[in-house]
């Protein structure tokens, strides 16, 4: 299998680095699993104290695998959608639950499921050529599960804000509203001023500090996920859902979009 995910190890700092950009590092089934991986290499790992998710490429998440779906039409559509819908929830639950640290890297475009990954981060460091945008609503979907760990991060106006328009915003604005940590010009050295405040703490109190900011986000996911991936599964298999990830595919507005409206696309640009 084709890495997508690449694990390092620099002292006591694991570094996994999506790395699929020919689809703009979309969560594939190679890319979810392989991300899975590295966060359990990271853990068994005594030497590592924390992880840093970043990128290769312009883009360090578009979301869901689009071509993926279309390529399993064979299989039964509400089965599939409901099953990617909980392998992204026990994702996202991996991030939170890992009694390390994660630091997430951006300097890129961040879109749609890749704005789960960013809110699950414990911190998250932006640069200057980064871009976000919830675009759900635009293909006939919803962020649901996702809004596992972007809820609680999010002011409640913003959320309603970006959940609704899918228009996009710098890292100025996704610091303003609580999706990442901090705006940085370098994100190579904001990550390494956070990564050498982290090394002075222990590996005991480092878990237990984690331990007590993500209780409410794990008893979110215990209480909604299963209702979320449900609801998720439900919109990807409408027609509405099907108009709007062929029109994605085929680079037109989706026909709900305004005529001569193209704000119907769904790109990481």
């Amino acid at each position: 299998m084709d890495r997508v995910v690449e694990y390092s190890v620099e002292g006591h700092v694991a570094r996994l680095t999506l790395n699929s950009p020919h689809n703009r590092n979309a969560l594939s089934e190679a890319l979810v699993g392989q991300l899975h991986q590295g966060l359990r290499d990271a853990a068994d790992d005594p030497a590592v104290r924390v992880v840093v998710l970043g990128h290769a490429g312009n883009t360090f998440c578009a979301g869901a695998d689009l071509s993926q779906r279309s390529a399993q039409a064979s299989a039964d559509p509400a089965d599939v959608a409901a099953e990617r819908s909980r392998e992204m929830a026990t994702l996202l639950r991996a991030i939170v639950e890992l009694p390390l640290p994660v630091i997430v890297a951006v300097n890129g475009h961040v879109r749609a499921g890749g704005m789960g990954l960013v809110a699950a981060g414990d911190i998250a460091v932006a640069g200057p050529r980064s871009t976000f945008a919830l675009t759900e609503a635009r293909i006939g979907v919803a962020p649901a599960i996702i809004s596992l760990t972007l809820l609680p991060k999010l002011s409640a106006r913003a959320a309603a804000r970006y959940y609704l328009t899918g228009e996009k915003f710098d890292a100025g604005v996704a610091a303003e509203i609580g999706l990442i940590t901090m705006a940085a010009e370098d994100v190579a050295t904001a990550v390494a001023a956070v990564v050498a405040e982290i090394g002075r703490a222990s590996p005991q109190g480092l878990a237990a500090s984690k331990a007590l900011t993500t209780v409410a986000i794990l008893e979110g996911f215990d209480r909604d996920a299963e209702r979320l991936a449900a609801e998720s599964a439900r919109l990807f298999v409408s027609e509405e859902a099907r108009e709007g990830m062929l029109s994605f595919l085929e680079k037109r507005p989706p026909r709900w979009a305004s005529p001569g409206d193209d704000a119907g696309r769904v790109t990481a640009r």
